[in-house]
C-alpha cells in the first residue's frame, strides 16, 4: 500500500499544481489555500523544484500528492509534450496519485493528442478545453503593446470568445476536488465571440486612451516578436498558434463553464472593468 493510500481520508488531499506560479496556477493555488487544502507549486523556481525538461525532477514534486494539476509549459503545441504529459501521468501514477486535470488548447490538434493520451492513462481524469485568455491582454505580451498605444497582429476578422482566467481556476479547483467531475471535458469559451479590434476597442475605452488596432503580415509579426526579445522558439510556437487556433475553428461559444459550475462564464466586459481598476493599462 502507497504512502498517499495510507493518509487519513479525511484530511484534504495534497493537491500539486504544475506551472502554480503562472497565470491560471496562480488563481487555482489561491483559491485551493483559501479552502485550507495543502499545495505544493510545480515550477523550476519552487522547492522542490520540478522541470518538464528534466523527468529526474518528478519523483521529488509528486512524493505525498493525491491530485494533480497539469499545465505544460510553454505549450501543448510544443513537439514531444504530449509524450512529455503521458509519461508524467504514467509517472504519478506510479506514486500513489488520484486523479489529474489537464490544462487543453481548444482547437489544437497537439493538444487533442495530449488528452487522448491523458484520456488513455492511468489514472482518473478531467479535461478543461480553453479558448484564448483574456488576461493575455493583461498579464502577457499584449501587455506592452497596449501601453505603447497600438496592437498589430496578425489577424482580421476571426471571432474568438475570450475566457476569464478566473473561470479556468474556478473549475480547475472544482474538478481537483470532487470526484463528480471525473471523466468529463469541459470546453471553456467566455460567453460572446469578438474580434481582437473588438476587444482592443473595449479596453481603450475603459483605459480612457486610444489604442489601435492593426492587421499585419505574419512575417511582419513574426519579426516583431523577435525585436521584442523572445527566442526563436518563442517566436515560432506564438506564429503557429495565431495562424492556427485563430483561423476561424474557434469561433463558436461552448457551455463548459456552466455544465462545471452551474452558472454562466465571465463576460469579456467585466474582466476589462476588473482589470481596468488596477490602472494597469494607463500609459506611463
Amino acid at each position: 500500500m502507497t504512502q498517499n493510500m495510507t493518509q487519513n481520508m479525511h484530511q484534504p488531499p495534497l493537491v500539486l499544481v504544475l506551472g502554480g506560479t503562472g497565470k491560471v496556477g496562480r488563481r487555482i493555488v489561491a483559491r485551493l489555500t483559501a479552502r485550507q487544502v495543502p499545495v505544493r507549486i510545480g515550477a523550476r523556481s519552487a522547492a522542490p523544484a520540478f522541470d518538464w525538461n528534466a523527468p529526474a525532477t518528478w519523483p521529488g514534486v509528486l512524493n505525498g500528492v493525491q491530485n494533480v494539476f497539469i499545465s505544460y509549459a510553454p505549450d501543448l503545441a510544443v513537439p514531444g509534450a504530449s509524450q512529455a504529459v503521458a509519461e508524467f501521468t504514467a509517472q504519478a501514477a506510479a506514486q500513489g496519485v488520484a486523479r489529474v486535470v489537464l490544462l487543453s488548447g481548444r482547437g489544437e490538434p497537439e493538444a487533442e493528442a495530449a488528452e487522448r493520451l491523458v484520456q488513455d492513462g492511468p489514472l482518473p481524469w478531467t479535461i478543461l478545453r480553453c479558448s484564448w485568455f483574456a488576461q493575455n491582454f493583461s498579464e502577457d505580451f499584449l501587455l506592452d503593446p497596449i501601453l505603447a498605444g497600438e496592437v498589430a497582429l496578425p489577424v482580421d476578422g476571426a471571432t474568438e470568445p475570450f475566457l476569464d482566467c478566473d473561470d479556468i481556476a474556478e473549475v480547475a479547483t472544482e474538478a481537483l476536488l470532487d470526484d463528480r467531475h471525473a471523466g468529463q471535458v469541459y470546453e471553456l469559451t467566455g460567453p460572446r465571440l469578438l474580434t481582437f479590434g473588438d476587444a482592443i476597442g473595449e479596453i481603450a475605452r475603459a483605459a480612457e486612451r486610444p489604442i489601435r488596432f492593426t492587421t499585419i503580415p505574419p512575417e511582419e509579426f513574426a519579426a516583431g516578436l523577435a525585436a521584442a526579445g523572445l527566442s526563436r522558439d518563442e517566436v515560432s510556437l506564438v506564429s503557429y498558434l495565431f495562424a492556427t487556433v485563430l483561423d476561424g475553428r474557434n469561433s463558436s461559444v461552448r457551455n463548459g463553464v456552466e455544465r462545471a459550475l452551474g452558472r454562466p462564464p465571465r463576460d469579456f466586459a467585466d474582466y476589462i472593468r476588473q482589470t481596468a481598476k488596477t490602472g494597469i493599462w494607463r500609459s506611463s
